[in-house]
């Protein structure tokens, strides 16, 4: 067996293993506390890194390199993820403890979805060069697109899906528990949480669409594509309950966020020209657009409270 065989082995096995605890320990809806998203989103890190060490030891530096840079792309472009998320929950008024039900499934849906994305991806550019070129465009769009266009705003009544859904079943106008579906008089009605998972699902879609090409402007190889976007989207439930009360302090995130996108987009197309950038240029500029959005986001916002704490005094 090739050391990367024993990686996929140890890959499949511990995503069984942490999707039967995850599964088991929240089989009902629950509102999930700041200290256990903290504890979840350190649990995940944790393990993406130990994981990390582990290409390190079978496979090599330029590897581990290679998962690292991925998935420090992945988790950065999550969080885009976000505020939509936020945005749908608003939509439909979901509560926290019926929150953490959707995004449960919701991610287990995106699993599915992004193994089809990124293999076919890698098809695609292992077998059109000038693919290359294409994703490269899409990435600078997007990033031109969310630095400098509107904010994204939530239609779910013009969702395919969701207009599909409700000529398939009758709704309910309220949440009334934790269940997607219930046959009720003899017919299945279902909830409004339903909804609500169908619009993150396809959101998921979208989003999918921007950052996939963006791990493969690091590597091609499907293993590292592949376990470094499924580690990223493995935490981002908890992700999103440890920011989702603070996501108005980081301003300038998007625009960090979008930096990272262009930057890749580039690399991209430069790659398809024969212009090799290492991947420790790739990860030094990654870190550099967070450190300046986060640290420019908190300063202004220190700036903001300070003025208004002066206001108020005078």
């Amino acid at each position: 067996m090739s050391n990367q065989s024993l990686m996929w082995g140890a890959f499949g096995l511990l995503m069984v293993v942490m999707l039967g605890i995850d599964l088991g320990m929240n089989r009902h809806a629950r509102k999930v506390s700041f200290l256990q998203a903290l504890t979840g989103s350190l649990i995940w890190i944790s393990l993406a890194l130990i994981f990390n060490f582990g290409i390190y030891t079978f496979l090599g530096k330029t590897k581990a390199l290679e998962f690292f840079t991925g998935y420090i792309i992945e988790k950065s472009l999550s969080v885009d993820n976000l505020f939509v998320f936020i945005m749908i929950f608003g939509y439909f008024n979901i509560r926290g403890e019926h929150q953490a039900r959707i995004l449960k499934w919701g991610i287990i849906g995106a699993l599915v979805l992004r193994a089809l994305f990124i293999f076919a991806g890698i098809g695609l550019l292992t077998a059109f060069h000038w693919m290359f070129y294409l994703f490269g465009v899409l990435l600078l769009f997007t990033a031109w697109k969310m630095a400098f266009g509107a904010e994204v705003e939530v239609h779910p009544d013009k969702n395919l899906l969701v207009r599909l859904a409700r000529r398939l079943f009758p709704f309910t106008k309220r949440v009334r528990g934790d269940w997607f579906f219930k046959r009720r008089n003899g017919l299945w009605v279902a909830s409004p949480l339903l909804l609500a998972l169908l619009v993150v699902e396809s959101s998921d879609v979208l989003f999918a669409i921007d950052s996939i090409p963006a791990i493969f402007a690091v590597t091609l190889d499907p293993f590292i594509v592949f376990t470094s976007n499924i580690f990223a989207i493995m935490g981002l439930r908890a992700l999103y309950f440890l920011l989702a009360s603070v996501m108005g302090m980081f301003v300038y995130l998007k625009l960090g966020v979008s930096s990272i996108l262009a930057f890749v987009g580039g690399k991209m197309i430069a790659t398809a020209m024969g212009i090799n950038i290492p991947v420790q240029v790739s990860l030094l500029v990654i870190f550099a657009c967070l450190t300046i959005a986060v640290g420019a986001s908190l300063l202004v916002g220190r700036v903001r409270a300070e003025a208004v704490q002066k206001k108020n005094v005078f």
